[in-house]
């Protein structure tokens, strides 16, 4: 079997990916921290291991591996050219995406020597990628490299971030493209937008909201009038298992449903299916300092790889919903 790698796997989007690439027929090594409590789950499932392996310590991923029995051949010794047969080296790994990200959220955003350690941990996560023989390095792009902008987004827009974190991603994008070229790797830079889906956090706006709603509790929301586009996790990892294998070399793919709807209108859908009783609390907070108001995705680009949205919001949420409980 083909290989692939992931890093970032106990994730939304990554424990989808994982899901995707397995079905697609792909082994995966997931690559999660060293404590983390999701990871027995991965253990129990056919076609994965496991390597518990800290963002920081990609420099000594080779030696993780031997010492936790995950086998490989080293590809350092070997010549710079990729022994790519049908897209993967020696050891059969073909994709490397790279998903783990400290401090995604909240006031750590604005660590700046926390964001920039997570640029060097990338560039590691380039020759961990490169050491294992792939041949095509993914990493995991956000709508924070683009700022505040009115309109879709797509791979042309220009990028203007206003935080720590979307500067480290744009930074990271670049850096990792660079670091691919020179050692024979396609580099493709998903920008992911507004994912939602098992494995998310308990903070996320759809998780409160449904956690409040389904125990008829208060809620609590801005006045909700931004426009907003949502994809479910399993549609967003899709859209990057085709870009990693039908992507072009250097290419920034912007990864959405392509749809926009009042934000308000999405929270009114999941009181309708969760039954809320309540009045829905919008104004009871204020919007975010640099809130974003208009957030879509062009997938012109995707689409033209093969990619079609197939979630809708409400089945997505009824998934989510028996999910969680």
């Amino acid at each position: 079997m083909k290989k692939v790698v992931i890093t970032g796997a106990t994730g939304a989007i990554g424990r989808a990916l994982v899901s995707v690439c397995i079905k697609a027929g792909y082994e995966v090594l997931a690559v999660v921290h060293r404590n983390s409590k999701r990871a027995s789950e991965l253990e129990k499932t056919d076609y994965c291991r496991v390597l518990y392996l800290d963002l920081l310590e990609y420099e000594h991923a080779l030696d993780a591996m031997k010492e936790q029995g995950i086998p490989f051949d080293n590809m350092e010794n070997l010549s710079t050219a990729l022994l790519v047969g049908e897209g993967c080296g020696a050891n059969g790994y073909e994709y490397f995406f790279h998903l783990a990200w400290m401090a995604p959220f909240g006031k750590e955003r604005e660590n700046l020597q926390l964001q920039l350690e997570n640029v060097k941990a990338s560039l590691a996560a380039v020759r961990f990628a490169k050491a294992l023989g792939c041949s095509v390095f993914m990493g995991a792009g956000s709508q924070a490299e683009y700022g505040r902008v009115e309109g879709k987004l797509s791979p042309d827009t220009p990028a203007f971030p206003e935080t720590g974190y979307g500067i480290a991603k744009l930074c990271a994008g670049q850096m990792t493209r660079l670091a691919c070229e020179q050692v024979g790797l396609k580099h493709i830079w998903p920008r992911i937008l507004s994912v939602y889906g098992p494995y998310d956090r308990e903070q996320t706006l759809i998780s409160t909201a449904i956690n409040d709603m389904m125990n008829n509790r208060e809620t609590f929301f801005t006045p909700c009038d931004q426009m907003w586009d949502y994809v479910f996790s399993e549609d967003a990892a899709r859209a990057m298992l085709l870009c990693a294998q039908k992507g072009k070399h250097g290419s920034v793919y912007v990864i959405g449903s392509g749809e926009v709807h009042l934000l308000k209108e999405y929270i009114k859908k999941i009181a309708e299916i969760t039954g809320y009783k309540k009045e829905i609390g919008f104004g009871k907070r204020p919007y975010n300092d640099k809130q974003v108001m208009y957030l879509q995705a062009d997938i012109s680009d995707l689409e033209k790889l093969g990619f079609k949205p197939q979630v809708s919001f409400e089945e997505g949420i009824k998934k989510l919903i028996a999910w969680m409980h």
